[in-house]
């Protein structure tokens, strides 16, 4: 987690009883393949400015929901926070969410197949998701680690890839929902991996974290620990950064910059603006002018009756 995931949990309304979590099962059943939502179609080009991305406008309902205060007079700010990249080959994928202040908006996966160029969302945002860990074990398989942020960290999940990065699926680590996050994963090859879940606000004292394995490439987990103190995995393969490659913020520019390393310098392969549209109220429709309506001709005068004849003689 990011300086300023960090900085933005701090600020989130967090009761003071956190509700009951159930203890998990011992054997995960394996889940069907969640289908991931249809890719958005923009493709953004890096020409040296930043790359602004869209963010749907917000509903009535959606503020509601968030508990936010925005108005036209005064819209929430919006930011982009990445919190992670891979790069193999050609391929760079980011990882990170979209948030205000006060709650997260959704989910941000990017990924590039020319070393920055070019960028696409292949998988839809997820709402209210969190992205940051990424591993990739060879040219083709790769995960992120991902959690829905409301209020708490909670059901977590992984994002699984068998073709480089261009299509992806969700992969649930719980059958129900469950407080709790990714705090570390790791796989040693395309089918065994292990990863560490943190339940601390979960509120059962005895169970603050637990640890998985997986032998399917992270279809299914096997619960093989459960403590109350940090775990240390003892078969844990952590992955090497690659020290060419550094995402960071750039305080002057406003905006996160990816860097490839060129000797003594840094080369910019891409940039993507922190500030993104302001979240308030739909405009309301315009009131609709009353019917115009004419005024009728006035009545035609009515003629008065002819005098009926007289019977005296005119003299």
């Amino acid at each position: 987690m990011t300086w300023l995931s960090m900085a933005l949990a701090a600020q989130l309304v967090i009761p003071s009883t956190p509700p009951p979590a159930k203890e998990p099962a011992t054997e995960l059943v394996e889940l069907p393949r969640a289908s991931a939502l249809p890719p958005p179609a923009i493709k953004l080009e890096y020409t040296g400015q930043p790359l602004v991305l869209s963010q749907p406008a917000c509903t009535d309902e959606e503020i509601q929901a968030l508990g936010l205060t925005c108005t036209r007079e005064d819209p929430c700010p919006v930011y982009l926070e990445l919190a992670a990249h891979e790069v193999l080959g050609n391929t760079i994928v980011l990882t990170g969410n979209i948030h205000s202040r006060e709650a997260t908006f959704s989910s941000v996966l990017l990924v590039s197949e020319d070393l920055g160029k070019t960028w696409t969302e292949p998988l839809g945002r997820i709402k209210h998701g969190v992205l940051d860990q990424v591993q990739f074990i060879d040219f083709q398989n790769g995960w992120v680690a991902g959690q829905v942020m409301q209020q708490f960290a909670r059901d977590p999940f992984l994002l699984i890839t068998n073709d480089g990065g261009r299509t992806w699926r969700r992969r649930p680590l719980y059958e129900d929902a469950r407080i709790g996050s990714i705090e570390q994963f790791w796989f040693e090859s395309k089918q065994n991996g292990g990863l560490i879940v943190d339940r601390t606000r979960a509120g059962d004292p005895r169970a603050k974290y637990e640890l998985y394995e997986s032998q399917t490439g992270g279809a299914s987990w096997t619960l093989r620990e459960v403590n109350s103190k940090p775990i240390q995995p003892k078969r844990a393969k952590v992955p090497v950064p690659n020290t060419d490659y550094r995402l960071r913020a750039d305080a002057k520019l406003n905006a996160y910059r990816l860097e490839r390393r060129q000797g003594a310098q840094w080369q910019s392969l891409a940039a993507f603006s922190i500030n993104l549209a302001a979240c308030m109220p739909p405009k309301p429709p315009e009131p609709t002018p009353p019917p115009v309506v004419e005024e009728a001709p006035p009545p035609a005068p009515v003629p008065s009756p002819a005098k009926p004849p007289s019977l005296k003689k005119k003299p």
